[in-house]
Parts: structure tokens; sequence; C-alpha cells
């Protein structure tokens, strides 16, 4: 058998004194697609961050190809060996075009070493043939969504015409489309010889996509294995040391009595506003209810939501909480209302990265501990308590979020919201980035919020079998509009997608929701 095109050996980091990779070996062959699986803070990121040059190793040695070193000074370095990284967050510039970030730093130049926009404007729209073609390299990266930036980070990866492709997650924003899209990429590039390292805690795909299957735990190497050799049942007892416990099983499809909770009259938008706009958006939710909003990427669900805490100013608004208007014309007048929101992008709207653990989970809670001085015992206490009961991989809760692995920044997000106890959480892409541990004790969490008295869950979701999981209800989202509503008993993928997916007008929601909602 030829020699591996990458072999890592003896890798070795930690942080604080806290031992975060145990001389662990890792190899890619050319031509493979090889998974590495781990729960949260496992060191999988660690560990291709040590590869990519974005952080140096304490010992190990690394051989690509022919060149052998004990690591890449930096991850300019990385790159010139044929290192390209997608990053689990994204490290794209906000305000620069499409093109300007794929060609951050090495754009085509003419004579006096002025850029060349012309030219680089025509590589970016070759390179996004392949990977995105509805996105258009003059585009401004802040003007897309997430979904679209992930495949924007993408195609900068692959300009880069790398040997190894190390992939973070990339399908955690992207719809069933992109990723069929994406995954059909990735066998184009194994055919190239392309060694591709990808990194996901969707099981699914790792089944779907890779060659091998590589195994962390607490930072040391668990096993290697054929992917057909192997089943998600040994998978999951490889990185969590148990088997998952049974799910809880499916709530009644009765609606729960009482009054709604929340009663959206009309969301809309000023005509001319940029897509997604949103029009005559109403909908329902009753005490002890998990409500889905579904849809494909540019729906609106996220805009709905953002409207509906206050972070988005919307022509118009009606809304009541519990029977009696409300009015939510900034954050803090939905969380006097009674409403909470864990965003979808924890990095650039959800946490404050250079703050700890504890002052995280109290940022929207403060004057619970305190409003003449301040009870930093007590912010102790309850951050230990969150970090135990969300099982956060953390030093102690003095740690900065920043050093947080992507889950547990999503959980420390949950933990800030379940501290503030609102009635509605709403919660946009809960578990984004939450290894398969950790999602099912994030969906218990979150059945046990809505089962409270006065209580409920508005969940945004683009993964289809977990939202067909918790939602009592859902409400499909098509360009801007609620297309329908599928009971618990009415949901399925097909259900969903044929609504979300119609070329025609969005259909009118059954007439129980209408009366409901007159």
């Amino acid at each position: 058998m030829d020699a591996p095109l990458l072999q890592m050996r003896g890798m070795r980091k930690s942080y604080g004194g806290v031992e975060v990779l145990k001389s662990v070996d890792f190899e890619v062959r050319a031509g493979e697609v090889h998974a590495l699986c781990g729960e949260n803070g496992a060191g999988k990121s660690t560990l291709m961050n040590l590869l990519a040059g974005v952080v140096a190793p304490d010992g190990g040695e690394i051989t690509l190809g022919n060149t052998r070193c004990a690591a890449f000074a930096h991850a300019h370095a990385a790159q010139t060996a044929g290192v390209g990284m997608v990053f689990q967050e994204r490290s794209l510039f906000a305000p620069l075009t499409v093109a300007e970030n794929i060609y951050a730093g090495r754009q085509p130049t003419r004579s006096w070493g002025v850029i060349d926009h012309a030219q680089m404007i025509r590589n970016a729209e070759r390179l996004l043939a392949e990977t995105a073609p509805d996105i258009s390299p003059r585009e401004r990266l802040q003007d897309l969504s997430p979904a679209h930036q992930q495949m924007v980070e993408i195609t900068k990866a692959l300009s880069l015409d790398a040997r190894i492709l190390i992939l973070d997650e990339p399908t955690a924003a992207l719809t069933e489309t992109e990723t069929t899209r994406l995954f059909d990429l990735l066998r184009r590039l194994r055919s190239r010889e392309v060694g591709i390292v990808y990194i996901s805690h969707r099981l699914e795909e790792v089944f779907q996509i890779s060659d091998r299957v590589t195994v962390l735990k607490d930072g040391a190497w668990q096993a290697t294995l054929p992917t057909h050799h192997t089943t998600p049942d040994e998978l999951i007892r490889l990185m969590v040391g148990r088997g998952l416990a049974p799910s809880p099983p499916p709530r009644a499809n009765t609606v729960p009595a009482g009054p709604p909770l929340l009663e959206v009259r009309r969301i809309s938008d000023p005509p001319g506003l940029a897509s997604p706009c949103l029009q005559e958006i109403s909908f329902q939710v009753r005490e002890g209810e998990i409500i889905g909003l579904a849809g494909l990427a540019g729906a609106g669900r996220t805009e709905t939501a953002l409207t509906l805490f206050g972070a988005r100013r919307s022509a118009q608004v009606l809304v009541e909480m519990a029977g009696q208007p409300v009015s939510l014309r900034s954050p803090s007048e939905a969380i006097d209302a009674g409403l909470g929101y864990v965003s979808e992008d924890r990095k650039e709207s959800g946490l404050f990265l250079d703050m700890s653990l504890r002052r995280n989970v109290s940022a929207a809670s403060l004057t619970r501990f305190g409003r003449w001085w301040f009870d930093d015992a007590g912010e102790k206490r309850v951050a230990e308590e969150r970090r135990t009961s969300l099982r956060i991989a953390c030093r102690d809760v003095e740690q900065d979020t920043a050093h947080l692995s992507g889950g547990n920044q999503q959980k420390v997000l949950l933990a800030r919201w379940l501290q503030v106890d609102p009635r509605i959480l709403i919660v946009d892409e809960p578990t984004r980035g939450v290894d398969v541990g950790a999602k099912a004790e994030v969906h218990r969490l979150l059945r046990d919020f809505a089962a409270r008295p006065g209580h409920a869950v508005l969940v945004i979701s683009s993964d289809l079998p977990e939202i067909l999981s918790l939602a009592d209800r859902i409400y499909v989202m098509r360009a801007g509009c609620i297309a329908g509503e599928l009971s618990r008993a009415e949901a399925s993928e097909e259900a969903v997608m044929r609504l979300a997916a119609a070329r025609q007008s969005p259909a009118p929601l059954p007439s129980s929701s209408q009366d409901r909602l007159a």
C-alpha cells in the first residue's frame, strides 16, 4: 500500500496545564475522505489547528508528502505546503466582497503591484460556478446569509489548490441542497487524489461521505475504522464511553389547553426591502408547545425571530403575549415581555468571547445578582450549576468563552437564556456544532422547558429530523411567507420540503389556523 499523504505522530498540546491532545496519531491517504469524530472538547479542532499552522504543538511530528517537520511555523506555511482549512467559525471579512474574501492577502496583481480586480472576479466566478453558482463574487459578505457565507469559506479553501483539505463542521449552516452540492464536490476532489479531513457531529454524513473514521475522546485516540465496517452505535460508544439513553417518547398530538402564550397577528416588511421580505407573517404558540419554524435558507425564519426579539425593525409588528398587546421595539422590551432568543450565530451575535463562561451565563440577568452591589458568589454558583447540567467542557467557569469548542460555546448561550427563564424561548439552530451525546440532552432541556406551566418554545432548525422530533406543530416558511402549517401527525420530511420548495404561491393556512389567528 502506498504511504499516506499525511502522517501526524505523537501530537501533543496543553492549555493552562490542561492536556487537550495526548500523543495523538492520525493519517490521511490521497483520494480519501477521513472523518474525525468525538464529543465537544475531544481535541478534533485542536489537532487540525496544529496541522493548519494556527497553533504550535507541544510535541509530535508532521509528514506531508515528502516534507517532514515538527510543525508548520504559521498558517501561511501550512497553506504553501498544501493544507487548506475551512474553520468551524468563519474567518472572513464582512465589509469585503466575496471575491476579496476568497483571495484575501493573495490578490492577483498587474505591473507595479496593482491589484487586478477583473482577474480576481473572473477567478472567483470560476470557483463559485463549482461550489455556489447562486453567489455573485461582487456581493459583500455582510449581505449574505450564514449558509452562503459558509459556502464562501469553502470556496476560499478550495482556491488554495490544497493537497489536504480540512472541513470543520462544514454543513452546520447549509441547507440539504447545499450539502448535496458540497458532497458532490468532495467526491470530485477525492477523484483528484486530494486528501480530505471531515469533522462532523452528524453521523449520517460521516457514513454518507467518508472512507475511514477516527474517534478522539478527551484528547486521546480511540480507534480508526473503515466506515463501512462500523456502525453509529459503535462510534457513539467510542466517543462518549457509553450508549446514548433512549430518546423520550414523542408527546401527544393534542394541542395543550389554554389560551395562546404568543400570538403573532402580523409581521410585514416595507415594500422594496432586501430579500427576504417578510409578508403578513402570522402564527401562534400555545402553552406547553414546541413550535417548529422550518424552511430553506433565505425563507425568512431567522428574520422572523429577530423581528420578534426586537433586533430587526419591521414596518408592522402586531403581537400579543398571553392575550395582551406588547411592544417589541428592542431586545430589552422583548425580554421584559417574556421572550428569550438563542442566536444561530454564537460568535457574531450571541456570546462575549473575551469574557468568562460565568459572565456570559449571567449577561442577560444581571439584576438578579443585585442592583446596589453585585453577588459574585451567587453568579459563580449559578454558572457552576449550568456548567454541570449542560455538561459544558471547560477548565472552570472563569475560562474565557473564546477558548471553548464551538459546541460548548453553544451550550453557554443556551445556559444564559435558561437562566433568564423567559415564557417563550426562541432557539435558532439549537444543536449546531453540538455532539451526539449533548444533542439528546439539549432536546430534553427544551422539552422540559416547554412542559413547565406558562412556558413554550419556538425552535428554528435546518435539521429536519430534529424539528420533526421536537415540534408539536410546524410552520413552514418560503420566500418571507408562511407556506403552511403541519401538525405532528401530518409532518414528515417530504411534507415539509413540499411546502418549503414549492414554486407556486404560498398556500393559505389551514382554516383552523386562520380561525385562531383571526
